[in-house]
């Protein structure tokens, strides 16, 4: 019997044919080939030697006329910005190589899957956790009406449990929110058990969220299958998932490969392509040598659910600034205590597991990364907690510099723009050394796109599901020249915001507006004048005074010069239009869309784009940090 529902819990739920127990899983299969231990040395070993080959350039490049203070802060910087860069190429090269020569890829990052069969019988129950705040209800309607007709008509409807759980503050909302639950529920009256759950006071943001579902409704289930708002996940997805949960009674948290849906900003579509392309190689690569350490994202997953109530619940963080109190980014941290209780976290790494959905504009963009930037920041509290794995360590250490990098990367920018100045002509680098440094540098940024790339190439029928190989790589290099310019105007957001944590500059937990809108000029320019001000500068200072430099300065600061007409243009509903029409990051599920997503209808062609946003923007689209403090929720 689970406890009664607090006071202040809004709860109904409807009903189901029963309840399953779990049966004990068969023996768990071990990795094959190169023992983990060994897989884990050889990368930090090639890691290693890169950062300290890419480093010793460095030094080289800035040699002529010695090396002092100057030099050495150059060099630091540079050494600062390396791991995100270096790990990615070696994840790449490590996936490129398992794609292109291994038999079945999948199993050889994941063994176990083998052996599990696509009929195997369902013996555990399973709650599915949908968590939402303050979401337009019929918009996740839509997108969780298919699940349930998917698993309603399985086998094994009785072993799963839909919760929908709220933490929405808006009463409007709340009202059409009930009601569009309501409905849902009637629906499968009988056949699928739904409940929904409503608390007023949302402590803890997603993970108190799901740590008040484990301490009312947990006990009955045997593992749970997360989503977040914009998931999209058919039935065969959940229930794969699940089988090979319970084909390993070690396995504590499956992670399922997530990729983004047809879109119809030009926006979403550059920056998901890109993602598409990148993550394959990134994740197969990461999964090989990262085994049972692997990665949690918070939703598109399945855990299991007794090790996770026992072992995963966080605490609040003390102090009262915006790196104290609850954790924002709290999944990696449930990924790390889930393998310090002695269960495996896994990556499946197949396309066919769900979807989400990619923020529409610049802005949203923006607003989602320092959420993020300001939870990942709350990782320092957890890197000497007693009892995790080395790999652990490193997993949310890199999630540090993952953010850490970026004022890194702008002090480089600045720096370099000043001595070029301050130089007047004089030569201050190696141009044979810097030239190299460069041609190396920009590959490796790219790597995961390029792995995947050269992978889909030799298979034609990878190619033709992006409507050939002409078209796979004129929207490749499409997708990778939105992303040179994207990133720089992170590294500022990123600079800026990270340098007002100290004096409470802090972003919390909002609903993200993923309706499609336009950003007008005077937003975009009142949001985006610190990232064009940097561009132009650095771009002004070289031009004047090492012309030739300006190519390798367009690297870093032609996409913060051009913030302004990016957040315009790719927002804009008309370029969308433009960029279905002609095809542009066509991803191939909109050129034949799955079932599910027929059946709610998000073919790009079939979405239709929401207002413009006003020059007052909305809360969902309130001022950034980047150049307002009272801003950003």
């Amino acid at each position: 019997m689970r406890p009664a529902i607090p006071a202040d819990v809004v709860e109904w739920q409807g009903a189901s044919r029963m309840s399953a127990e779990a049966t004990a899983a068969p023996a768990a299969e071990v990795d094959r080939g190169l023992p983990v231990a060994a897989r884990r040395a050889l990368f930090a070993t090639l890691v290693a030697v890169t950062l300290a080959a890419l480093v010793a350039l460095m030094v080289r490049v800035l040699a002529p006329g010695g090396f002092g203070a100057f030099d050495l802060a150059v060099t630091v910087l540079f050494a600062i910005t390396l791991p995100w860069t270096v790990i990615g190429f070696w994840n790449a090269v490590i996936g490129f190589l398992i794609l292109r020569f291994a038999d079945d890829p999948v199993t050889a990052v994941l063994p176990g899957v083998a052996r599990v069969a696509p009929d195997a019988a369902i013996a555990g129950s399973t709650a599915i956790l949908l968590c939402v705040r303050n979401e337009p209800p019929d918009r996740v309607v839509r997108n969780l009406r298919p699940l349930l007709a998917g698993l309603a008509g399985s086998p094994y409807a009785d072993r799963f449990h839909v919760y929908v759980l709220s933490d929405t503050s808006d009463p409007a909302i709340a009202v059409a929110e009930e009601a569009a639950f309501a409905g849902l529920a009637a629906e499968h009256d009988g056949r699928l058990a739904l409940t929904y759950r409503r608390r007023r006071d949302n402590a803890g943001f997603k993970a108190g969220n799901i740590a008040d579902f484990c301490n009312h409704y947990g006990d009955p289930h045997d593992y749970a299958v997360t989503l977040d708002a914009d998931s999209v996940m058919p039935a065969e997805a959940v229930l794969r998932l699940v089988r090979v949960m319970e084909a390993d009674p070690r396995l504590g948290i499956l992670q399922g490969l997530v990729i983004g849906m047809p879109a119809t900003s030009a926006f979403a579509r550059l920056f998901q392509f890109s993602m598409r392309l990148g993550m394959r190689s990134y994740t197969v690569g990461s999964a090989w040598w990262q085994a049972d350490c692997g990665p949690y994202w918070g939703h598109n997953a399945v855990l299991r659910l007794k090790p996770f109530m026992a072992h995963c619940e966080l605490s609040a963080l003390p102090g009262t600034g915006p790196l104290g109190g609850h954790v924002l980014s709290h999944d990696q941290i449930e990924a790390v205590l889930m393998r310090r209780a002695g269960y495996a976290v896994r990556v499946l790494p197949e396309e066919t597991l769900g979807f989400e959905e990619n923020p529409p504009t610049l802005i949203e963009f923006v607003r989602r990364d320092l959420r993020w930037c300001q939870g990942n920041m709350q990782y320092w509290r957890f890197l000497g907690l007693p009892g995790l794995r080395p790999v652990s360590r490193y997993q949310l250490l890199f999630a540090i510099l993952m953010f850490l990098g970026s004022p890194a990367w702008i002090g480089l920018a600045v720096l370099g723009a000043a001595a070029a100045w301050l130089a007047g002509g004089d030569t201050l680098v190696d141009p044979g050394a810097g030239g190299l440094l460069v041609a190396l540098l920009v590959p490796m940024w790219f790597a995961p796109q390029l792995a995947t790339l050269a992978d889909m190439l030799t298979r034609r029928d990878r190619a033709a599901a992006f409507g050939g190989r002409a078209a796979l790589v004129v929207n490749a290099l499409a997708a990778m020249a939105f992303m040179q310019l994207l990133v720089p105007i992170m590294w500022l957001a990123h600079t800026v915001f990270l340098a007002g944590l100290p004096f409470g500059r802090a972003i919390g937990w909002q609903t993200q507006t993923r309706v499609d809108h336009a950003v007008p000029i005077g937003t975009a320019l009142r949001l985006m004048w610190p990232q064009t001000l940097l561009g132009l500068g650095v771009l002004g200072l070289v031009a004047a005074a090492a012309p030739a430099a300006l190519p390798v300065a367009l690297l870093i600061a032609a996409g913060p010069a051009l913030a302004v007409p990016l957040a315009v243009v790719t927002a804009s509903p008309a370029v969308g239009r433009l960029a279905r029409r002609f095809g542009l990051a066509a991803l191939p599920e909109e050129r034949a869309p799955p079932a599910i997503l027929r059946a709610i209808a998000v073919a790009a062609h079939d979405l239709r784009p929401g207002p413009p946003v006003a020059a007052a923007p909305s809360p969902a689209a309130a001022e950034l940090p980047t150049c307002s403090r009272a801003s950003a929720p």
